[in-house]
């Protein structure tokens, strides 16, 4: 098992690191997707490194929308 995260751009890895954190434990979509892979047995920085991947998707995507992030009404 690696200590690290290898691969990709390391100034993205690094950028995104932080925000994946707080978005582990304060966004309640995100922080269910990080529950569900450590109580699927995966390693923590694997799966910080899952939600800084759904990060970009969502950035991608509303990037791509030409739209605002907007908190759900749920």
């Amino acid at each position: 098992m690696s200590s690290f995260i290898r691969g990709g751009r390391a100034n993205v890895r690094q950028a995104l690191y932080m925000p994946a954190l707080v978005a582990a434990r304060y966004n309640p979509d995100l922080k269910a997707k990080y529950q569900q892979l450590v109580t699927a047995g995966k390693p923590a920085k694997i799966a910080i490194t899952a939600v800084m991947r759904k990060l970009v998707i969502t950035a991608n995507a509303l990037l791509k929308a030409d739209r605002c992030w907007a908190q759900s009404q749920a």
